[in-house]
């Protein structure tokens, strides 16, 4: 059987546009690890250690929590912290961000001050019968723009750190960072916004500044509201999610504009990848060297 030319060079151009989009895809996500996201000979390991928590203020919600301390710590030193949005893909030291293999390497070499990390993953309410599915809070407590995440880490998850490992935390919002990916990029966002009296430092991740729960009325309310005491590093993809909540890319990029206008303290890294951890596991280091660059000085 012969195909018309017409047919053959439309379906070899069609052909082409396939591998030229494929490829095109890949390399926006061909993100790699440096050296400082990788174990280093020498440089001594801090401690994480687990525990689950079924939370009063999100209530019937269970969830997992990762504590980071780092090596050598006397228990006498006040220290600096981050918190972690969905916690166990953070603290992984096989995924994206291997958040304690960067925090030993750039604290050993006196790149970031001597950090705790609190790792905590969103809240699941158990299935009310054998056999069944928990159901997942994520979205609630992360989208939502009210104080009631903040309120759960200042009341319930900070002082039963405190108690259960001995920690000396400190009570300065500069000292006080909080990160996350997505829904909990807002999140970090939200819980600094909250209460910048106890957060000063916001890192968010291809961040979900978009109409799922309301979060698109950020950068109207940045520009409408005076500055507040935040630094805000802000990273997304030029091929993150498009779909009926927003344009991710966009809405980071309004996100990065009202900052902007009210002269915070921010910055905003756009790279060429999709809705996950690639580009933003790779520049990581970096990051924390710019977010917690002075302190202390």
């Amino acid at each position: 059987m012969r195909f018309p030319h017409r047919f053959l060079r439309r379906l070899t151009v069609v052909f082409h546009l396939a591998l030229v989009s494929f490829t095109t895809a890949f390399a926006a996500d061909d993100y790699v690890l440096g050296p400082d996201s990788m174990r280093k000979t020498g440089v001594p390991q801090g401690k994480v250690e687990q525990f689950n928590w079924t939370s009063k203020i999100f209530a019937g919600t269970d969830r997992y929590v990762w504590v980071y301390t780092p090596a050598n710590y006397d228990e006498k030193t006040i220290l600096p912290f981050m918190i972690f949005q969905d916690g166990g893909g953070m603290v992984n030291d096989k995924r994206s961000y291997r958040v304690p293999v960067v925090l030993d390497n750039l604290s050993h070499s006196i790149e970031i001050p001597r950090l705790a990390a609190i790792f905590i993953n969103p809240g699941v309410v158990p299935p009310k019968r054998d056999g069944g599915q928990p159901r997942k809070n994520r979205s609630f407590e992360y989208d939502t723009l009210s104080d009631q995440y903040v309120r759960f880490l200042l009341e319930e998850i900070l002082p039963e750190v405190k108690r259960r490992y001995g920690l000396k935390l400190t009570e300065n919002p500069a000292g006080r960072a909080i990160c996350g990916n997505s829904s909990g990029g807002i999140c970090a966002f939200t819980a600094a916004w909250e209460r910048p009296d106890q957060f000063g430092k916001v890192v968010s991740h291809i961040g979900s500044f978009t109409n799922i729960r309301g979060g698109h009325n950020y950068p109207a309310l940045i520009r409408k509201t005076d500055r507040k005491p935040i630094r805000v590093f802000l990273q997304d993809g030029s091929t993150d999610l498009d779909n009926m909540h927003g344009n991710w890319p966009l809405a980071n990029q309004q996100m990065a504009a009202a900052l902007k206008y009210r002269a915070y303290d921010y910055k905003f890294v756009l790279g060429e990848g999709g809705h996950n951890g690639k580009h933003a596991g790779s520049i990581f280091p970096d990051t924390l060297r710019w977010l917690w660059r002075g302190y202390g000085n």
